[in-house]
């Protein structure tokens, strides 16, 4: 693998820092600052990770909840709906999320029931109420 040279500006006190690892580690400072950049792409890597629900638990969700999701009329129609079922709806992110009423777990994205918040958006012709996106939700619509 062909590596490439390069060059960082760090503060004194930074490079102070560096070198006393550096020597209390019998490494270089260039071995700290790989092994750090390393554990940060890897760090960041993870956190891209995809978060979908196992389809063994969302089909039978999907099936249990799919005429609520289809007939309610507004927002407070729906919540009800599922509320009576034992489930919410919650925002996530620019999203929506199905919990679990009673202890309020994470179950799956309203998307991968078929209803993302754009699409209800667009029924209920306003977003989930207290949506932080509000603004982008709208002009969904």
């Amino acid at each position: 693998m062909m590596k490439e040279t390069v060059t960082l500006q760090i503060d004194p006190v930074m490079l102070q820092a560096l070198s006393e690892i550096a020597l209390s580690e019998d490494q270089t400072i260039g071995q700290i600052v790989r092994e750090a950049l390393k554990r940060d792409l890897q760090r960041r890597h993870k956190a891209k990770t995809s978060v979908r629900a196992d389809e063994r638990l969302v089909a039978p969700l999907r099936a249990l909840l799919a005429d609520d999701l289809a007939y309610a009329k507004s927002w407070s129609e729906l919540q009800d709906r599922l509320s009576a079922k034992g489930y919410i709806l919650q925002e996530a992110g620019g999203g929506l999320i199905l919990c679990a009423r009673k202890d309020m777990q994470r179950l799956c994205k309203a998307s991968e029931l078929g209803y993302s918040h754009a699409k209800l958006v667009q029924r209920f012709e306003h977003p989930f109420p207290g949506h932080r996106t509000y603004p982008m939700a709208r002009n969904v619509v």
